[in-house]
């Protein structure tokens, strides 16, 4: 059968549920239904429209949680650009340098590691910056941020009646 949009109490979506889920938060009291399909559910004592887009009536709130320490935040953190020349490559051309070298004492923590072109690496090497005559563009420091929650949807599979509800934070793709 179809899917339904679960919202926010906010109106903000936060994730893609079955029909089955959605009538028993409703039959629950934990839900309202904002949008219907034209199918109808039919029980015993009962029967009731299909929902397609169904609205928390409590605040579900995200736990606040860090940023996890890899590769790809470390490239999304400096925005892909290479710290020490400043120049923006694919991830495939990028690498990670220590700016205290680790031969030194240099930790691999949010601190410590910058995005890094591969030419900008070689030329640094095993020493400082300083050192190497290189200037960082930014201090590296820990993200402060959280990663976005993405709802990733099939253009052509978005039902008509979700589209009022879907915004910034859900990806479209065609």
């Amino acid at each position: 059968m179809e899917n339904v949009l679960l919202l926010n109490i906010t109106y903000e979506p936060l994730r893609i549920i079955n029909w089955k889920k959605a009538v028993t938060l409703l039959l629950l009291g934990k839900v309202e239904v904002l949008e219907e399909y034209g199918r109808e559910i039919r029980a015993v004592s009962f029967s009731i429209r299909l929902p397609s887009v169904v609205r928390l009536l409590r605040m579900v709130k995200y736990p606040k949680s860090e940023v996890k320490f890899s590769r790809q935040n470390i490239y999304a953190r400096d925005k892909y650009r290479c710290q020490y020349c400043g120049e923006r490559y694919p991830s495939e051309e990028l690498t990670y340098d220590h700016v205290i070298p680790r031969s030194r004492g240099g930790k691999t923590e949010w601190t410590n590691i910058v995005t890094c072109c591969v030419d900008c690496n070689r030329k640094k090497g095993g020493r400082t910056p300083k050192e190497a005559g290189m200037k960082l563009v930014r201090k590296p420091t820990k993200p402060t941020w959280m990663p976005a929650l993405r709802i990733t949807i099939g253009f052509r599979e978005v039902p008509q009646c979700w589209r009022d509800y879907l915004y910034w934070n859900v990806e479209l793709v065609e």
